[in-house]
């Protein structure tokens, strides 16, 4: 690999898109250090070793197969020390630094940092401190390396600003999108790029940097193309998809059709019960003909003192008493709202442009987070406002649950694989 600088240590970063080879490539660098400088030290590292043990160990026993190397001759792996021997005297070092004073007697020739985005930046400090081990006098053109791989990340952290924003000459960054790898299935692209909004495939598979988290949490919504007039077909299936907050009660009504979402109304009920929200939805909707289904918060919400179970059973209940067969479709658990917040925004626009969520103008609460609802500032958490600003701004107590309930429903129907 040339270096477009005269620096003793060379300090470069592969970020790269999913399936881009990232870890092939950094164990593959180890080991070519390896051979090209015997009896020096190498540490490949991670947070924790378990995210080395089954992906990064394993590409570098690889390695060492396709390179044509024997156990006990060409090499040798200690389980208890987690270090590869080499017959020429080579030693490459498996550690996590999840603690970085672990590693401080430790003297260096080369770093290879797995997953890089997860250490810290004084994780990161404490390697460069521990490339001082001696080069050999035969060692012609040697230089100190340390290299890691990564995602893109969707706040700017020590990576971006090392790299990027303060960037020195011994430093370099590699980009690679998914694409570069040859030996991906040829599907492998197309379904990304079907599943993920823009901004998420050009992070994600493109490599690019970006600010994903920033802003709003809804990406790409167009009132001209994502807001409709639509109608309620009593002979459809109705998908009824609740969030259990007290105040307010959240629940979103839907039709689902060519795998497009139809939102075309919500419950949306301050300081009520469930039993109440129910009611509601009897009043509203009292002959539905078509197949009544029941999505959402898999847990109920904690601030009741009802169990998820009768919150479920109070609803089954009601309804079966009115002469509805209702069929609960729910997860087990309640998955991360960043796997929520992706699959709602794939649906509202993917990366080819096409849309596949659609909202009437009576969901007015819905609407209202998909224009409001945003990240915190540089991070990936939603912003939730304090009951001090919604004693300033009574609107601001219908952010985030109305979104909730719609993208249970979304995210179950059309999770991003």
């Amino acid at each position: 690999m040339k270096i477009p600088h005269n620096s003793t240590l060379d300090i470069c970063m592969y970020q790269g898109g999913y399936g881009s080879g990232k870890t092939w490539v950094g164990s593959l660098l180890g080991l070519l250090l390896s051979r090209k400088y015997p009896s020096c030290t190498g540490l490949v590292c991670a947070k924790q070793f378990t995210l080395l043990k089954d992906t990064t160990l394993e590409a570098y026993l690889m390695h060492l197969e396709n390179m044509g190397y024997k156990y006990d001759i060409g090499y040798k792996y200690n389980k208890n020390d987690r270090k590869i021997s080499l017959s020429n005297g080579s030693t490459i070092i498996f550690r996590g630094v999840e603690n970085p004073e672990k590693i401080k007697s430790l003297n260096l020739h080369w770093i290879e940092i797995e997953e890089a985005s997860q250490i810290t930046e004084n994780a990161f400090r404490q390697l460069l401190g521990r490339l001082r081990a001696k080069p050999r006098p035969e060692w012609q053109n040697f230089r100190y390396r340390i290299f890691g791989h990564t995602n893109p990340q969707a706040n700017k952290g020590w990576i971006y600003k090392k790299f990027v924003t303060n960037k020195q000459d011994n430093c370099r960054l590699i980009i690679a999108p998914s694409s570069d790898n040859t030996f991906l299935p040829e599907h492998y692209i197309k379904s990304m790029k079907e599943d993920y909004d823009p901004e998420y495939y050009r992070i994600n598979v493109l490599g690019e940097h970006g600010d994903y988290t920033s802003g709003l949490v809804v990406k790409n919504f167009d009132d001209l193309k994502n807001i409709e007039n639509i109608q309620y077909d009593k002979n459809k299936t109705l998908y009824l998809s609740c969030d259990f907050n007290v105040d307010p009660m959240c629940w979103v009504l839907a039709h689902i059709d060519d795998n497009k979402v139809y939102f075309f109304n919500e419950i949306v009920i301050e300081n009520t019960t469930t039993q109440l929200a129910i009611d509601e939805f009897l009043r509203q909707y009292p002959d539905h003909r078509g197949e009544l289904i029941i999505n959402g918060d898999a847990s109920g919400d904690n601030r009741s003192a009802q169990s998820e179970f009768t919150n479920y059973m109070i609803i089954r209940r009601t309804l079966e008493n009115h002469g509805y067969k209702p069929k609960f479709k729910l997860r087990n658990f309640n998955p991360p709202i960043l796997n929520r917040i992706q699959a709602f925004n794939a649906r509202v626009c993917n990366s080819y442009g096409e849309r596949s969520l659609f909202i009437d103008k009576k969901c007015k609460w819905l609407l209202f987070n998909i224009y409001n609802l945003s990240f915190k500032e540089g991070t990936s958490i939603v912003n939730v406002p304090s009951l001090k600003q919604i004693s300033n701004e009574h609107d601001l107590k219908f952010l985030e649950h109305p979104f909730d309930a719609a993208s249970y429903l979304v995210e179950y129907y059309f999770p991003i694989k």
